[in-house]
């Protein structure tokens, strides 16, 4: 049912039907695990738990109840002294790939929709040819266990064959999206010595072509590779000097090379931080953590099955690339896109999501909020009765998403809010389809993943109180480590220095007295007014409700008489800050939050600084006005709009330098 009032935040607005236990993946792994393990489980609460406080039952059930095929004994599930130095299943030796190959059908594996080369499909089958293929024209290429192969490449089905054969090799997968600038890709790919490079020759995004040929010619030699593979993309007949296409790569594959099973933590790939200061931390995932995690969280949180068709719109640069494609280890099809979102206007995606039948769609705020501001309707503008699910990462959803979504929606689906990211390579906190939806917050702790909230001192803080994200136990998908980092020292100092025996995720988190939370931002971009702390993600809900209001970011410039609280507003084309926006703005947040939000200085802005997942650089633009570099503190070829960086650093420094206006 549509609601037709106002939602408060905290309301339930959609709850699990009553059979969930019977028709949902979960619900029928909590059935198995009481059949076969005598684990009593009356609810997901229970079920949580009961997956943190064994762990050593927890994660080797995921081996049976998803027939995962391996080598070895699964005792012991962990060794290690303290959380920083936990092993998993020493003793195990698998591929994810071979989990990939064991779940392909006869129907339709990939969907690619791109601006460049319009629709394609790959049926499993020729999923399973092209992945042979690759795998063997790499092993000619002299491509072995533990080398690098890596790829500047767009979401398209290509980068998916790459990818597995690969992995499949026990070789080490990394990528980049194409619009990135040259020197970003080499300051991430040039960390790892890599034989083998993927590119295209260029690519289409709103329209317009950008060709990457002159721009990507020196990355060969910028990175020392050996061997390098062109994709044309833009253009059929695209040459570079010294590289191979695509097709002449997969013509000469080597017969019968079989994908090789490894040790547990074996790395499958590498992404890298949005850190800012210094080259980006390359981050390593093992083969067994992300194998585990993802088929946990994609079959058991997103209830993706073989009858499923999973959607969520990322770039190469994302985890949600990695997510996105371990959905074929449930068997399901997955919808690639790779374009301008917004092409054909604000319902873009989600008319994507109608035509390819999708059962789960993902995005990220900005795409949610954009279709809100725009007013459009995708339940009655497409046919999305296929559709279970619509899910939102890379930065807290606010309360106006779930005030827009459950106004339109039949109530039948649920919006699946989640927070965890690169280091994790999954979610933390997430949705359930067996636990409610309640507005503004996030419904549940993750299986397996023991969260909790502390304060400056490590000690657990009550329901309700906001404090730093830790996790207590360790998880299979936290990082194998570091790339070129073999004491495992910038890993520990960058997650288990702050707080030792805790995991420190950096988020600003309160949990409620019913088991959900609300993330307030990144705990290092907080607000430290008068002693009392304020998450930024509690000023946005209520400024960008407001018109004309399309986009904001607030931060906090410390100094010792108190500082200066800025808050930056996009506003909808031919609108201006005037004093009867900045009056009705600073009532709002003074009625609506406290005095404490009301902000020193209002700037109108013409963007916000976003990365392509949608998170705001609330951090990176304090540093920049506080006199930081701009090259030391962002990436600027990582931006949805670079240009709006230094433009809201240059305006807040003129604000501030400005007499307040109160």
């Amino acid at each position: 049912m549509k609601h037709g009032t106002p939602i408060k935040a905290g309301e339930v607005v959609w709850a699990p039907a009553q059979d969930a236990l019977q028709t949902t993946e979960i619900g029928r792994y909590a059935r198995w695990l009481e059949r076969t393990a005598d684990v009593p489980l009356t609810s997901y609460d229970e079920l949580q738990r009961w997956s943190v406080d064994s762990l050593e039952a927890f994660w080797p059930s995921l081996f049976a109840y998803f027939d995962i095929q391996y080598e070895g004994q699964l005792a012991p599930t962990l060794t290690g002294r303290d959380i920083s130095d936990v092993r998993w299943f020493p003793n195990v030796e698998l591929n994810l790939v071979e989990r990939v190959e064991q779940m392909l059908g006869d129907g339709v594996a990939i969907v690619g929709i791109s601006e460049t080369r319009g629709r394609s499909e790959l049926s499993g089958a020729e999923l399973r040819t092209a992945v042979t293929r690759a795998r063997g024209a790499l092993s000619a290429l002299g491509v072995v266990r533990g080398d690098r192969v890596v790829g500047v490449v767009p979401n398209i089905q290509e980068a998916v064959v790459a990818y597995l054969a690969t992995a499949s090799l026990g070789a080490v997968w990394s990528m980049c999206s194409p619009d990135m600038g040259v020197e970003s890709i080499v300051a991430r790919l040039g960390q790892l010595q890599p034989k083998v490079l993927f590119t295209v020759d260029g690519y289409r995004y709103a329209g317009k072509a950008f060709p990457l040929v002159d721009r990507l010619a020196e990355l060969p030699d910028r990175l020392a590779v050996r061997e390098h593979v062109l994709v044309p993309f833009l253009d059929p007949d695209a040459q570079i000097a010294g590289a191979r296409t695509w097709e002449d790569f997969l013509s000469e594959a080597r017969e019968d090379v079989k994908f090789e099973r490894v040790p547990f933590e074996t790395p499958l790939f590498i992404v890298y931080s949005s850190g800012t200061t210094g080259l980006p931390k390359p981050i390593v995932h093992g083969h067994g953590g992300i194998l585990l995690e993802h088929l946990k969280a994609l079959a058991l949180h997103y209830d993706t099955d073989k009858s499923s068709t999973f959607f969520w719109y990322t770039t190469t640069s994302w985890i949600m690339w990695h997510i996105q494609v371990s959905a074929l280890l449930t068997g399901a099809r997955i919808v690639l896109f790779d374009g301008d979102p917004f092409k054909s206007g604000p319902g873009t995606l989600w008319k994507v999501a109608a035509e390819e039948r999708v059962t789960f769609f993902g995005s990220n705020p900005g795409i949610i909020s954009a279709t809100m501001k725009a007013g459009v309707d995708p339940f009655a503008d497409y046919d999305l009765s296929r559709l279970r699910g619509v899910g939102s990462t890379g930065a807290p959803l606010g309360l106006e998403a779930y005030e827009w979504f459950y106004a339109i929606d039949d109530g039948h689906r649920p919006l699946v809010s989640g927070s965890g990211g690169t280091d994790v390579a999954s979610g933390l906190v997430c949705g359930c389809p067996l636990v409610p939806v309640y507005a503004g917050e996030i419904s549940c702790r993750a299986l397996g993943c023991a969260v909790d909230a502390v304060d400056s001192e490590g000690r657990h803080v009550a329901a309700g109180v906001d404090g730093e994200m830790v996790l207590s136990a360790p998880l299979p998908s936290m990082p194998v480590g570091f790339w070129d980092d073999p004491h495992g020292s910038r890993r520990r100092d960058a997650y288990f220095k702050r707080f030792p025996g805790l995991w420190h995720q950096g988020d600003w988190i309160r949990f409620t007295d019913h088991g959900t939370c609300v993330i307030s931002g990144r705990s290092d971009a907080t607000l430290n007014r008068g002693g009392v702390r304020l998450g930024s993600a509690d000023f946005y809900p209520i400024v960008e409700s407001m018109e004309p209001v399309l986009d904001s970011l607030i931060l906090h410039l410390d100094a010792a008489d108190g500082g200066a609280l800025v808050l930056c507003v996009s506003l909808t084309p031919g609108v201006r800050l005037d004093d009867d926006l900045e009056r009705r703005l600073r009532e709002a947040l003074r009625t609506k939050a406290s005095p404490r939000h009301v902000p020193d200085h209002i700037v109108e802005v013409e963007a916000i600084p976003r990365l392509a997942t949608g998170k705001k650089l609330e951090l990176p633009v304090k540093k920049a006005v506080l006199g930081a570099r701009t090259a030391d503190v962002v990436d600027l070829s990582t931006l949805l709009r670079p240009e709006a960086f230094d433009q809201v650093v240059y305006k807040i420094r003129r604000a501030v330098a400005s007499p307040r206006a109160n």
